[in-house]
């Protein structure tokens, strides 16, 4: 459970950290790439991407030794962690609620943590591996759609392009903990070693999507959903995990708590950019995306 909030940590100050580097980079001039090169420079920028690599090889160590219901409420706790970090560093206006849902969030996972039991045994079935892989496929596919969807309004593409970024990122949890034989061979025939790369990568296409073509609350709200509960029911129902004998109500009800208060702190999915010494805390109009970190507009709903 430590290498899971770690990795929550390293994710969530990172987010902080690269914002922080792009709002100096974005100068105006040139693309993304352009954009890219100039924040690469900045130290805080580079900081956040070594975050981010700590942070995914905690979320390994952390699949590894405790249930996925854990790790995935652990990671959605990244946002808890942004909101804090945003409000030292970025200057930005914490309500009442929201630190009340940072208290929340820290109240469910203290729940996980003394009932969580140790990280299940069974191994995963071939037909679950494929259907993880098909899982990341049907994923990607859904990221080369997201600006091919029906006419739904800006909410509901959000909602739909979240959930499968939230998809995207579970199969990356559920694959790691079906990849369990370092041999050569069994990897090169494991399919959810291609799942892991695919998945992975679908879920920030369609993440950067979502939130470049609607509301980043209703996304984020989207992907965390995706993220926690699908992966933590393939872990209870096919991989064996479980909690501390009698103690399954308290793991139910922190894993319900720590997502209930992380959503409500979903506007923290990308770091709020400061306008002057304001910051809006409410407005969707100035937003960094996910890859690059970049001021996006949003369409008003």
């Amino acid at each position: 459970m430590v290498c899971a909030l770690g990795a929550a940590v390293c994710f969530g100050t990172a987010t902080v950290l690269q914002a922080m580097a792009a709002r100096v980079a974005d100068t105006g001039r040139g693309g993304e790439a352009a954009l890219l090169l100039r924040a690469l420079r900045q130290w805080r920028y580079v900081a956040g991407l070594g975050l981010d690599g700590v942070g995914f090889l905690l979320q390994i160590a952390a699949l590894r030794s405790v249930p996925i219901y854990a790790v995935g409420a652990a990671l959605a706790a990244s946002l808890a962690v942004t909101a804090v970090v945003a409000a030292r560093l970025l200057r930005v206006q914490l309500s009442r609620v929201e630190w009340g849902a940072v208290g929340v969030v820290c109240a469910g996972l203290a729940m996980l943590g003394l009932a969580s039991g140790a990280e299940g045994q069974r191994g995963g079935s071939a037909a679950l591996e494929y259907a993880v892989l098909g899982t990341a496929v049907a994923v990607l596919l859904l990221g080369f759609a997201g600006g091919r969807l029906p006419r739904l309004s800006g909410r509901a593409r959000a909602l739909v392009l979240g959930l499968g970024a939230g998809f995207g990122f579970g199969v990356v949890e559920v694959a790691v903990r079906l990849v369990d034989d370092p041999n050569v061979g069994a990897l090169v025939a494991n399919p959810a070693v291609y799942a892991l790369p695919l998945g992975g990568g679908a879920a920030f296409l369609l993440l950067t999507s979502a939130l470049g073509r609607g509301s980043v609350t209703v996304a984020t709200a989207g992907m965390v959903l995706g993220e926690t509960v699908g992966p933590a029911l393939v872990g209870v129902v096919w991989l064996g995990d479980r909690t501390r004998p009698g103690l399954a109500w308290l793991a139910v009800l922190g894993f319900a708590v720590a997502v209930a208060g992380a959503l409500a702190l979903t506007r923290f999915g990308e770091a709020p950019v400061a306008s002057g010494d304001e910051v809006h805390a409410n407005s969707d109009s100035a937003r960094f995306s996910p890859i690059y970190q970049r001021p996006i507009s949003q369409r008003s709903e």
